[in-house]
């Protein structure tokens, strides 16, 4: 995704983000399962997508039938940060602020999630219970041993992203990352 096409500020939207979300957690849908899982109409639904759909962040599969046409996410941004989606250039101030804007949402939908499992974990079996939650880890590392650690987490993202597939007793889990410094920023 590069800022040139206009994604990231076509992101910077509430219903444009969940509608992504939404796709990448939950995979392929209509703009009628979108509307309902978002509580929203299927107009501004179906507009919204064609909107993502004209940069590229989401595109019709092809599967539906006549109006029906069933949508997936196009692309994977697993990285929401102030300098962007792509390392080709430097943020412009519309860009910075969408990237903001984004990366604040970005909790929020983090936190309504983790506020949901707490609400509904008693209705899981023991297991899940015990693997799924909120946990922090704290490291002492170096920034290249923090890029190294975030590679080795992605590595294991990526092979569990297909171990489950075709298993009826595979669930589908939403892992969320945030490396955060503890210690104060040096002064300059």
């Amino acid at each position: 995704m590069s800022t040139e096409s206009g994604a990231l500020r076509m992101l910077a939207h509430p219903l444009r983000s969940r509608l992504l979300a939404e796709l990448r957690v939950h995979g392929d849908a209509t703009g009628t399962e979108l509307a309902v899982a978002l509580s929203t109409h299927t107009g501004a639904t179906s507009y919204h997508l064609r909107r993502l759909e004209a940069v590229g962040l989401v595109e019709d599969t092809g599967a539906g039938t006549g109006r029906r046409r069933v949508w997936r996410a196009a692309v994977t941004p697993d990285r929401v940060t102030r300098s962007g989606f792509s390392d080709d250039a430097p943020l412009d101030d519309d860009d910075a602020l969408a990237a903001d804007w984004l990366a604040m949402d970005y909790l929020a939908h983090f936190g309504e999630r983790a506020q949901a499992w707490v609400h509904e974990r008693d209705r899981w079996d023991q297991t899940w219970r015990e693997v799924c939650g909120l946990e922090d880890h704290a490291v002492q590392v170096t920034a290249e041993q923090a890029t190294a650690m975030r590679a080795e987490l992605m590595e294991v993202m990526d092979r569990y992203r297909r171990v489950g597939q075709g298993n009826p007793q595979a669930k589908r889990v939403v892992v969320y990352t945030c490396a955060l410094p503890v210690d104060r920023r040096p002064r300059r």
